[in-house]
């Protein structure tokens, strides 16, 4: 008999079973998101990965790797910077998106932005600065022509 009156056989079994799970991928692991929730007020420096999803409001910093959503009930005074932002609330302050920043019908911008890549529906509303990079490159280069390869 085995440690508290289980056969020692099942013991042997659940150890085969364990080793055949251990041997499956394990998942990726969802990105963590954050909801500040409507009526309720953050006051500080938000930072990390992930996607933070504002529906009340949040005074001071954030800066993200991943994804901000301001929702039509979402206030943001102060800077904003992350991957992707989708406003359909108000944001004031200095906003960088480093891949997209698409202002939603509903959406109100009040300072200075910088994004490669803007979508603003109609009703949208951006007062200030716009600046747009130019998208990384991600490893594709053309082949040189054959007169910069030294080739006639």
């Amino acid at each position: 008999m085995g440690l508290f009156g289980k056969p020692a056989r099942l013991d042997e079994e659940e150890a085969v079973l364990q080793d055949q799970y251990d041997d499956l991928p394990s998942l990726p692991e969802p990105p963590s998101s954050t909801v500040i929730s409507a009526g309720a007020t953050v006051t500080g420096a938000l930072r990390g990965e992930g996607v933070i999803q504002v529906e009340g409001t949040v005074e001071g910093e954030i800066d993200l790797k991943g994804a901000v959503i301001v929702t039509p009930t979402g206030l943001i005074k102060g800077p904003v910077t992350a991957d992707v932002i989708r406003l359909a609330g108000r944001i004031e302050g200095v906003v960088t998106a480093r891949e997209r920043l698409l202002l939603q019908k509903t959406g109100s911008l009040e300072g200075d932005m910088s994004t490669p890549a803007l979508e603003v529906e109609d009703g949208g509303r951006l007062n200030g600065r716009s600046t747009m990079p130019p998208r990384p490159q991600t490893g594709c280069q053309p082949a040189p022509r054959a007169e910069e390869r030294g080739e006639n």
